[in-house]
């Protein structure tokens, strides 16, 4: 396993990522607001913890399964940015349709905020990394 998978610029760029994929499907949401019979979709949570396991485990040994009965011990579980339909709606209208703008702007302004502490972090992290090797930061 390559040493910088974990590092923390990895991480953040995943988290970059999966902020910018849930914007897009919030937007969808927002955009198909008077679509008759439209059900709002989200991500997945961004699972911080279970993609900091799973890649400082390191490979994972093979199962081999030598009896038809014997479970085949793979993973099912659904990427973490799979769509996912919205469980708790609280308005549903005539023509079927779930989106409530208020709480698809509060899920915008809070992936907004969440994106600009990652990008706050990233900076810091790289300031210090400038200053430990005695370069200016600006």
């Amino acid at each position: 396993m390559d040493p910088g998978e974990t590092s923390l610029f990895s991480l953040i760029a995943k988290r970059m990522s999966w902020l910018s994929q849930r914007q897009k499907v919030l937007a969808q949401n927002i955009a198909n607001a008077d679509t008759p019979g439209f059900a709002p979709r989200d991500l997945k949570p961004f699972a911080f913890r279970q993609i900091l396991r799973g890649e400082s485990a390191g490979p994972r040994a093979q199962v081999s399964r030598t009896d038809g009965a014997h479970l085949s011990g793979r993973n099912r579980r659904a990427d973490a940015a799979d769509e996912a339909r919205a469980r708790r709606t609280y308005e549903t209208s005539l023509s079927g349709n779930s989106v409530v703008i208020e709480e698809q702007m509060m899920k915008v302004a809070e992936t907004q905020a969440a994106y600009q502490l990652t990008t706050g972090l990233y900076r810091k992290h790289l300031a210090m990394i400038k200053s430990a090797l005695g370069r200016p930061t600006q």
